[in-house]
C-alpha cells in the first residue's frame, strides 16, 4: 500500500499575489489540487473568502508561523475531527459592529453546528496600526499586544478554547488610492500583512490553531469592484470563513515521541510536493521545505511584487507556466512517472 500523497500549497500574504492575493480567489486552486492529493496542507490566506468558504474535506488549515515551525520538522500536525473554538474581540470594535460579529458566531453555531465558546473582550483596545513596506507589501503593528495576549489566555483557560478566532478593529484611513486599487483588483490586500503579525503572536505563544477577521466600517456599494475582491463585499464581516477553518483545524504537536504519536499525525517528512509563485521562494517554510525530500514546483504566472526566485537561491525546482500546468505536475508525481516521458521536445 502506498503512503498518503501530501501536498503543501503555498501564497505569501500581503505581497499583491495575483492569485491569492485578493478574497479567498486561490480557493478554485485549492479545491482542484485537493482532488489530486491525499491531503492538502494550506494557509488560511488561501482557504479565506470573508462570507464564503469552501468545505475540502482532506485540507489542513494551518496559520503561516504554525506553517514555519512545521515546514521545519519542529512542530507536527494532528488532524482532529473538530476543535471548540474561542472567539476573540477587540474592545475597540464599535457596538453595532461588535453585534454584527455576534451574530456571525451565533449564525455558525445555530446553522453550521460549530462548536464556539462565550466571547472574550480585550481589556484595551488593540489600536492595530496599517504599515506598507518599501516593496509595496503590507504589514502592521499593534498598539496593545498585552490585552491580546490576556484576552488569549482567558479563552484557553477559562472557556477552554482550542483554537482562537481574532476580531480586530482595523484603522477606517486606509490609504484611499491602495484601497480603492485592491478593490478593483490590482493592488495588495492592505490588510493582511497586519492580520499575519496577530496570528503569529498567538500560535507563537499559545501553539493552538488561530486566524483573524478584522472588522471595518462598510465601504459605500461601488459597481465596479472585482470579482476577486468581491467577497469582502457581501456581508458585514469576514468571520465565518474564519470560524470554519479553525473548526476543522490540525492541532500541533510539539513532541515526536512514540508514546504520545499517533497513526494520523503528519510530519514534514512526509510531504511529498509543494507549490508556490515562481518569485516568492523566501519564505519560512519553502526554505525549510527545500530541504527535504519533496518537490518544489513554482507557479510563473502568479505573479507577486517579491523577486525571489527557486534558482536565485540555489533551489531545485520545476517551473511551470499555470495551477493548470502544476497539478499535471502532481499526477504524475504521484503516480511515479518522470513528468518529461509525458511531452515531445
Amino acid at each position: 500500500m502506498k503512503k498518503p500523497y501530501t501536498a503543501v500549497l503555498i501564497i505569501p500574504t500581503g505581497i499583491g499575489a495575483s492569485i491569492g492575493g485578493y478574497a479567498g480567489d486561490a480557493l478554485p486552486v485549492a479545491r482542484a489540487i485537493s482532488q489530486v492529493c491525499d491531503r492538502l496542507i494550506t494557509h488560511p490566506n488561501i482557504l479565506n473568502g470573508a462570507s464564503l468558504y469552501w468545505n475540502i474535506p482532506n485540507s489542513l488549515y494551518v496559520e503561516g508561523y504554525g506553517l514555519d515551525k512545521f515546514a521545519a520538522g519542529e512542530w507536527g500536525l494532528r488532524p482532529v475531527h473538530s476543535n471548540r473554538v474561542g472567539l476573540l474581540l477587540d474592545q475597540g470594535i464599535e457596538p453595532e459592529l461588535m453585534l454584527r460579529h455576534l451574530q456571525t458566531a451565533d449564525a455558525a453555531r445555530a446553522t453550521l453546528g460549530l462548536n464556539i465558546t462565550n466571547h472574550v473582550i480585550t481589556d484595551a483596545p488593540l489600536n492595530v496600526e496599517l504599515r506598507i513596506s518599501e516593496s509595496g507589501a503590507s504589514w502592521g503593528t499593534i498598539g496593545n499586544p498585552d490585552s491580546l495576549l490576556r484576552a488569549a489566555e482567558k479563552l484557553i483557560q477559562t472557556e477552554k478554547a482550542e483554537a482562537i478566532a481574532v476580531v480586530a478593529r482595523f484603522p477606517d484611513n486606509i490609504e484611499e488610492e491602495a484601497s480603492q486599487n485592491y478593490r478593483y483588483g490590482k493592488g495588495v490586500d492592505p490588510l493582511a500583512g497586519a492580520e499575519a503579525v496577530i496570528s503569529h503572536l498567538l500560535v507563537r505563544q499559545f501553539k493552538i490553531p488561530c486566524a483573524h477577521a478584522p472588522a471595518l466600517a462598510l465601504e459605500p456599494p461601488d459597481p465596479h469592484v472585482s470579482p476577486f475582491a468581491a467577497a469582502e463585499e457581501i456581508g458585514y464581516t469576514f468571520l465565518p470563513c474564519v470560524l470554519v477553518g479553525l473548526s476543522g483545524a490540525p492541532q500541533f504537536i510539539l513532541s515526536r515521541e512514540i508514546s504520545n504519536s499517533l497513526q494520523a499525525d503528519i510530519w514534514v517528512d512526509q510531504v511529498d510536493a509543494v507549490i508556490v509563485p515562481e518569485n516568492a521562494c523566501g519564505s519560512s517554510a519553502l526554505l525549510s521545505l527545500s530541504q527535504k525530500k519533496c518537490q518544489i514546483i513554482t507557479v510563473t504566472e502568479n505573479k507577486t511584487l517579491i523577486q525571489v526566485s527557486a534558482p536565485a537561491l540555489g533551489i531545485k525546482s520545476i517551473q511551470v507556466n499555470s495551477y493548470l500546468e502544476a497539478i499535471g505536475i502532481l499526477v504524475a508525481h504521484k503516480a511515479g512517472i518522470n513528468p518529461h516521458s509525458l511531452v515531445r521536445q
